[in-house]
């Protein structure tokens, strides 16, 4: 049996941002919902939660696992979830795209801390506001696929 240790930050967000989860109950009852499915389907999920137009996610991969999929699984299943016992007013889609980095583990406890706090970092500032943000820090650059 192999032993990995990967861990991979994950963010996305609501189709064209539209803020669907807007109380806090809706969306533990959404992170809770995501966690346990995950867990069901053999995904490791170490952190989850996010606000009203996105979703952060600390998962750690295992060996079977690709990206692609496990957040094919986590979107898809959730979002049907989410429209199946009508817990938004219009129908539920998340974004195609996501955003993900691989996270080392000497910051994995801040990366813990970060998801964690999300209600309170999106009191000052906005989930485009953090994605701009985080772009210039890093130096990404979009990929657009063909």
């Amino acid at each position: 049996m192999p032993f990995l240790k990967i861990y991979i930050h994950f963010v996305w967000s609501t189709k064209n941002r539209v803020p669907h989860l807007s109380s806090f109950e809706l969306r533990e009852k959404v992170w809770k919902h995501i966690k346990v499915n995950a867990q069901e389907k053999g995904i490791y999920i170490d952190h989850i939660n996010g606000y009203s137009d996105h979703c952060h996610c600390l998962i750690s991969l295992g060996a079977d696992q690709s990206i692609q999929k496990i957040m094919h699984l986590i979107k898809g299943e959730s979002s049907f979830w989410i429209n199946k016992n009508k817990l938004t007013k219009e129908k539920f889609e998340w974004q195609d795209e996501y955003f993900d980095i691989s996270v080392s583990e000497s910051i994995v406890d801040k990366v813990r801390y970060y998801i964690k706090n999300q209600e309170l970092h999106h009191k000052n500032k906005t989930f485009q506001e953090e994605y701009d943000e985080i772009i210039r820090k890093f130096g990404f650059q979009k990929i657009n696929p063909k």
